[in-house]
């Protein structure tokens, strides 16, 4: 068979070889097409991805990057995710709410290899991308409403800031002591504390209770249990009865912790399922097994109300048992967390 194919190669007689030759110029063509174009699909896929990666990234970066920034921010994420060619920062906006919007681009002049053959030695591959990131929560304000019980406790706030592999920080802490004045459901004083500059905590609301016996004419707002009666009223207020404003902008994660020494449990965490069905949003107990995100707890612009309970008492339990009430406001704003940040492109 070999020397047959030889020989008509070789064959001067006929013109069956430049025939043959020339044949073969559109199979060999077609089947270098098809080669350049399997490698420009996996190209194209592979900057869509990197694209997508780093538009997503750039949304992370804190507000007041500049566009160069973030220019050059989206390149070296968009390389480091592999993908050949330059990356464009077409649009990047974000509106008076506090939603973020962008626009990106990517080029690649992909060199051919079979197709050269038809004087086609680069072919260009173009991808886009976008994304919108709603605002999040970057404020919360604590004000007390009412703590009671025997128990004295705690209830913090901490977060964990972008990137840390610290131990989370405690952000806010309210302190109840119960004033030990017999009343049969227990009131004392509640101090909130936030730390100042050098990491010190100092209070910024004080809310006392004292309880003595009724009165024929006890005061509005007076707490009456049997022969005794508690008033409550502000005692210390920094915050011109705003509440604690708590800074949450550079916070990746938050949690609510209650510390309770004699309680059973005595520590419980809203990020805790095993624990977290302690804590009353807006009158309705968490559902056992549930582990709370704050940030989606407090809402944008609103005011919630929450509670927990203790561990003087069993749960699921009415809410009326809780001991720990506070309300808690939301200011959401362009936020640096990823989560939230959705592709439109």
């Amino acid at each position: 068979m070999l020397k047959s194919f030889k020989h008509f190669l070789k064959s001067e007689n006929g013109s069956y070889t430049p025939l043959f030759a020339i044949s073969m110029v559109p199979l060999f063509a077609v089947l270098g097409v098809s080669a350049d174009y399997t490698s420009g699909v996996q190209t194209r896929s592979n900057m869509q991805n990197a694209l997508d990666a780093a538009t997503l990234a750039i949304t992370t970066l804190p507000i007041d990057s500049t566009l160069a920034q973030r220019q050059d921010k989206l390149q070296a994420f968009y390389a480091a995710n592999g993908a050949d060619g330059t990356a464009t920062l077409n649009s990047f906006t974000v509106d008076n709410i506090g939603t973020a919007k962008v626009d990106t681009s990517a080029s690649y002049s992909m060199p051919t290899n079979f197709m050269r053959v038809a004087a086609i030695n680069n072919v260009t591959i173009n991808v886009n991308s976008s994304a919108t990131k709603p605002p999040a929560l970057v404020q919360a304000t604590f004000n007390v409403t009412k703590v009671s019980g025997w128990w004295d406790k705690t209830v913090s706030l901490f977060g964990t800031p972008y990137g840390s592999t610290n131990p989370p920080l405690m952000l806010m802490k309210i302190t109840y002591t119960y004033n030990k004045g017999g009343d049969p459901k227990g009131y004392g004083t509640t101090t909130i504390s936030v730390p100042n500059l050098n990491g010190v905590f100092q209070a910024v609301q004080t809310q006392t209770c004292t309880t003595t016996s009724t009165t024929n004419n006890p005061p509005a707002g007076a707490i009456i249990n049997g022969n005794k009666m508690t008033t409550c009223s502000i005692t210390l207020d920094t915050t011109g009865g705003k509440g604690a404003a708590i800074d949450v902008t550079k916070m990746d994660t938050l949690f609510l912790q209650m510390d309770v020494p004699q309680g059973n449990p005595t520590k419980v965490r809203s990020d805790d399922p095993t624990t977290s069905n302690r804590l009353y949003i807006d009158g309705v107990e968490v559902a056992t097994g549930t582990k709370v995100n704050i940030f989606n707890a407090v809402p944008c612009g609103q005011t919630s109300q929450q509670a927990w309970e203790d561990g003087g008492s069993p749960v699921p339990a009415p809410i009326v048992n809780a001991d720990f009430f506070y309300s808690v406001t939301g200011k959401c704003a362009f936020s640096q967390r990823p989560s939230g940040t959705t592709l439109t492109q």
